[in-house]
């Protein structure tokens, strides 16, 4: 009974997004605790953490990720 449930059909296709943004979040959360590790948590010092914050805004992550993947590299 394919369509039956309009609730199995968005379960789907919300899995599928949210699998591929997850990914796309993660490879971003390395870049920047890798960049604030290697030369610090100010982003107007640092031009890698500077680009890696940018991207992170262009994929719409949430600010809150941005910070927390900041404070992990700075310890």
């Amino acid at each position: 009974m394919s369509g039956h449930s309009k609730w199995s059909t968005i379960k789907r296709k919300k899995a599928a997004v949210d699998a591929k943004r997850g990914k796309i979040f993660t490879t971003l959360i390395k870049e920047i605790t890798i960049a604030a590790r290697e030369a610090g948590g100010d982003s107007s010092s640092n031009p890698r953490l500077r680009q890696a914050i940018s991207s992170a805004r262009d994929a719409n992550m949430p600010q809150d990720n941005i910070k927390r993947a900041i404070m992990k590299g700075t310890g």
